[in-house]
C-alpha cells in the first residue's frame, strides 16, 4: 500500500494546492477513481517481464572481494606475478577454463554461467557493497560501518520482498548468517526489512532462536500481551516512529512463533549427515544449504553475506585452504541439489562480491581492491547456462567486451523474477525513485 505524506510547501497554485501537491493528492483518491498509485501500477504491470521463471533469490555474497584470475578467469599465459599459482583446468563445457581450485564446479559448468566483464568504479567496502546492493552510489565514506548502511534506498532483497510478496509463512526476506552491509529497507521501512538469523548453522546446537516462545509464558499471558500491544497500536495508527517500527517486528515475531511451515524450513537438523557434508561443514556451505530449504518453504530472497575474501596478504594459502574450496563446494552442492529437486528453473542463484583484485600480486604476496573487473555467477532462474559471457584482457585488469554495470545486473536480475525495474516509488520527499536507475538487461543471460 501507497503511504504518501503531502507535506507544508509555501509555493502553491491560486486555488491554495502546489502542483506537485495535487499529483501527490491524486494518489488518495481525491481527484478521481484512477488515482496516481494505480496508474502506475498498470503501467508496471503492463510493463513488467511475461513468463518469468525465477520465483525466488540466492544472493551468495563473497565479502570482501573474490579474486576474479584465481577462481574463473583465469590467465595462463601471463607473467606469474600477474597469474599466480594456479592453474587452469577444463570444465564439462568445451572451450571453458576455470582455475584448479574449483574442481566442483568445474564439472557443472553446463548449469551456470560465467559472466566476466562486470565493472564499476567504487573501490571501497562498504560503499562498494552499498552501490550492489541498491544500484545507488553510497553518500558516506568507505569504513564507516552502520548495518545497513542505506538508510534511504532500498536493498534488492526489500524490492523482492515488496514486489513479489510472501509465498507462505517464511518470511519472503531473510539474512543468514548475520545481517548484510546494505541490506536494509531503506525508505520502505521496517516491513521489509529481513529476518536475520544471527547465528552459525555449522554448530550443533544451532536454532533460530525467534521461532522460541519466552520460556515461562503461558498462552494466557501471550494473549494478554497481544491485547495490550493492540490498544497502544491502535493509540500509535498513522503515527510514524520506533512504535510504529517495534509493532511491525512484533507482528512478524508472533506470525513466526506460531508457524510450523516456518519452523520446519529453518530445521537443518532434518538434513542428513550426507547432505550436510556434500554443502560441506563450513559456513558458506551450511547457510547455502538452509538457503535451499529455505525457498523450499517459500522464501523470496536469500542473502548469504560469506565475509574473508579481502586478501591484501599472503593471500593464496588462505584462498587454497579456506576460501576457494569452501566456495567451490557450497555453489556446486546448492546448484545440483535444486536441480535435483526441481527447484532450480524457478531459483535464481547468484554469486559475485563488491569488487575483484588487483591484476598484479603486491609486494604483500596478495592481491588489493580492484572494481574495474570482476567475475559473477548465475544458475537457475531462467537464466541461461552452459556460457561465458564477456571478457576481460590479457591481465584480467579490464573488459575487452562491452562492460556490465552495477544497474545492469540489477536490471537483469529484477527481469529474471518478473519484476519491472521501471517501476516507480515516492520517497520521503515525494520524489518518485525507480527501483533500477538505468542500466540495459543482459540479453545473453536471460
Amino acid at each position: 500500500m501507497w503511504k504518501i505524506k503531502v507535506g507544508s510547501r509555501r509555493s502553491k497554485s491560486c486555488d491554495g494546492v502546489s502542483r506537485r501537491h495535487a499529483l501527490r493528492l491524486g494518489a488518495t483518491g481525491l481527484f478521481g477513481s484512477l488515482t496516481l498509485p494505480r496508474l502506475l501500477e498498470l503501467q508496471a504491470q503492463a510493463a513488467s517481464p511475461a513468463g518469468a521463471k525465477a520465483k525466488s533469490c540466492i544472493f551468495l555474497f563473497l565479502e570482501g572481494g573474490p579474486p576474479h584470475q584465481d577462481m574463473w578467469d583465469p590467465k595462463p599465459d601471463a607473467p606469474e606475478e600477474i597469474r599466480g599459482p594456479f592453474r587452469p583446468i577444463n570444465t564439462n563445457v568445451p572451450g571453458t577454463i576455470v582455475t584448479d581450485q574449483l574442481p566442483l564446479c568445474a564439472k557443472i559448468a553446463d548449469k551456470y554461467t560465467i559472466l566476466r566483464s562486470h565493472s564499476h568504479r567504487d573501490n571501497g567496502h562498504t560503499t562498494g557493497y552499498h552501490y550492489v546492493m541498491t544500484g545507488r552510489r553510497a553518500n558516506f565514506a568507505d569504513g564507516d560501518n552502520p548495518i545497513p548502511n542505506n538508510d534511504f534506498f532500498p536493498s534488492l532483497g526489500s524490492v523482492v520482498s515488496r514486489e513479489l510478496g510472501p509465498r507462505s509463512t517464511v518470511p519472503p526476506y531473510i539474512s543468514v548468517p548475520h545481517p548484510m552491509g546494505a541490506g536494509g529497507p531503506g525508505f520502505y521501512g521496517a516491513e521489509y526489512a529481513p529476518f536475520v538469523i544471527e547465528s552459525d548453522p555449522t554448530q550443533p546446537d544451532f536454532e533460530v532462536k525467534d521461532l522460541q516462545p519466552i520460556a515461562g509464558l503461558s498462552q494466557s499471558r501471550i494473549a494478554t500481551r497481544r491485547k495490550l500491544l493492540a490498544g497502544i497500536d491502535e493509540l500509535e495508527r498513522g503515527v510514524e516512529g520506533r512504535a510504529k517500527t517495534m509493532s511491525t517486528y512484533y507482528d512478524k515475531a508472533r506470525s513466526l512463533i506460531t508457524s510450523s511451515d516456518a519452523k520446519k524450513a529453518f530445521d537443518i537438523h532434518a538434513e542428513s549427515d550426507a547432505m550436510r557434508e556434500r554443502y560441506g561443514h563450513t559456513q558458506i556451505g551450511q547457510c547455502a544449504l538452509l538457503a535451499r530449504r529455505l525457498v523450499e518453504g517459500g522464501c523470496r530472497f536469500v542473502g548469504v553475506d560469506a565475509p574473508g575474501w579481502d586478501v591484501h596478504f599472503n593471500c593464496f594459502p588462505s584462498l587454497q585452504t579456506d576460501l576457494i574450496p569452501y566456495a567451490d563446494r557450497a555453489f556446486s552442492a546448492l546448484v545440483t541439489d535444486l536441480e535435483e529437486r526441481g527447484l532450480l528453473d524457478e531459483t535464481l542463484v547468484v554469486m559475485m562480491g563488491e569488487m575483484g583484485r588487483t591484476p598484479r600480486v603486491n609486494a604483500q604476496a596478495g592481491r588489493d581492491h580492484w572494481s574495474m573487473a570482476q567475475t559473477v555467477i548465475f544458475a537457475g532462474g531462467g537464466t541461461k547456462p552452459g556460457q561465458v559471457i564477456g571478457a576481460t584482457d590479457a591481465q584480467a585488469a579490464a573488459p575487452t567486451t562491452e562492460p556490465i554495470g552495477v544497474n545492469d545486473l540489477l536490471r537483469t536480475i529484477h527481469t529474471l523474477l518478473g519484476i519491472n525495474p521501471d517501476r516507480l516509488y515516492y520517497g520521503p520527499l515525494g520524489r518518485p525513485v525507480p527501483l533500477v536507475d538505468g542500466g540495459k538487461t543482459v540479453r545473453e543471460l536471460v
